[in-house]
Order: C-alpha cells, then structure tokens, then sequence
C-alpha cells in the first residue's frame, strides 16, 4: 500500500521531451519514484512509456537534435540529471538499463558482466572476479554458470541471455534500474523467473518497468503510472489503480475496452 514516509529516490518535474523532428513526446510529466519499490509504466503503444523510461538515463541524448525540459531529479543529492554539466556516462552508472530482448555483447559470460566495471577503470583481477560474481548470485544466474564463465553469452537460453544483462546492469551497484518490456520475447517460465528476480531486486534497489502485460503490472508493482498520448493520466498505488482507478480512461484501459 501507498506509504506517506516511503523515501522519493528521483522524481519528474514538468518533464517535457522533443524528438528531433519537432514532435512533442512527453508533456509536463510530474511523478516520484519510490526508493525500493517497483513502479510500473502502462499505457497503449506510442503513449510515451518507453520515451519516458529512456529521460531517465539520457538514452535520447544518443541521437542529436533530441530535447529534454523540465528536470529528473535524484535523491538524496538533489542532482539534475538532465543538466549538460552532468555526464551521461555516470548516470548510466547510477541508473542501468534492461531492454527489450536480451542483447549480451559477444563476449564470455564473465566480461559481459565485467564490462562496466571496465568502463569504471577498474584493473583489480580479485575486484573484478568478486564483483562478477556478485551481480550473477543477485540476478540468480550463478549457479547455472560458474563453471562456464569462458563460454559465449550466446549460448546461454533467451531467459538466461535476459537474466545476464541484468547481471551486467547490475556489476556497476546502480542505485535505479529501468527495465523497457523485459519478458515480452521470453516464455512463461522464463518470464515468471524474472518477475520474481525483480521482486529480490527491490530489496536493494529502485525500479521502473516499461510493460504491455497488465498482469504482469498487477502482480510485481508497488505503483503504477497510466500514460496516454505523451501525457501522465493517473499515477498511485498499484491495487488502488487496478481496482478503484480515479479516471475512467484509466479504467477503460485497464479492462481492455480501449488500447
């Protein structure tokens, strides 16, 4: 349930976004993200979830001419993220990434986790060794791998493939994770595996999930949020959402009789 003293680990402040192209995506988008809870993106295809999701660590700033206003604060340092002076790279330290289908570089196992840590500069084989390890046990993947880290992510199955990028989301110690659709190229097994690896996960972390699954919302957030058409419709406590929402937008689209 929603807690009033549940901590604000980053939050949206009249978040505008612009693609290149002129086009308005995101329109004043106000909303918190509760430290160590799961919060859920819902809304019809082209709403702006995923854009949304991709502010919150400069993914658009990959492509020029696109434009954030508006702010995406972080806590408890009070840091704009969406500042020029704030470099990108060291969001993406503090705010990791899950796609769509998994896409492990073609690598080992090892340096696909490694790879961050790499990027961080770090030289110490025994820190390197620990810290792989580490975020393999936390995406549940170790005891499948650990006496074939030498092998090609690509031989691993989608949902280990899947659980492996979380791995490797996870060796930098981000303080958020994004999760863009997560299960939707999985099968049911695989995708009950990462539900339940999420729910771990928010014993240390904070999460935003991009998801087309209205179960899949109901059953792992804490929040959610309904988008429509670049705008935030309805935010709040996931059982209050999904059973006494305040919009019948909200409504409509949760029982399936529009998007």
């Amino acid at each position: 349930m929603m807690n009033a003293s549940t901590a604000i680990k980053a939050e949206a402040r009249n978040l505008d976004f612009f693609y290149s192209n002129g086009m308005r995506a995101l329109k004043g988008i106000n909303m918190p993200l509760h430290e160590n809870k799961i919060t859920a993106l819902i809304g019809p295809s082209g709403c702006g979830k995923s854009t949304f999701l991709r502010c919150f660590n400069r993914m658009h700033d990959l492509y020029p001419g696109n434009k954030y206003q508006g702010q995406i604060v972080m806590h408890p340092d009070n840091t704009n993220i969406l500042e020029h002076g704030v470099d990108p790279i060291e969001v993406r330290m503090r705010i990791s990434m899950v796609f769509q289908k998994p896409n492990p570089f073609p690598k080992t196992i090892y340096e696909n986790v490694a790879y961050g840590l790499r990027v961080r500069d770090e030289k110490n084989k025994r820190t390197i060794d620990d810290k792989v390890e580490e975020a393999l046990k936390g995406a549940a993947l170790w005891n499948e791998v650990k006496d074939r880290l030498q092998d090609l992510a690509f031989n691993l199955s989608g949902g280990q493939q899947q659980r492996l990028c979380i791995a490797r989301a996870l060796a930098t110690d981000p303080e958020i994770m994004l999760f863009d659709e997560p299960t939707s190229a999985l099968d049911p097994i695989a995708t009950a595996n990462i539900e339940e690896l999420m729910s771990e996960l928010k014993e240390k972390l904070t999460i935003l999930v991009v998801t087309h699954n209205m179960q899949q919302a109901a059953r792992v957030s804490d929040y959610t949020a309904y988008m429509y058409l670049g705008e935030l419709m309805e935010y709040g406590d996931t059982n209050q959402i999904f059973t006494r929402p305040t919009r019948k937008e909200t409504e409509d689209y949760i029982t399936g009789k529009f998007g």
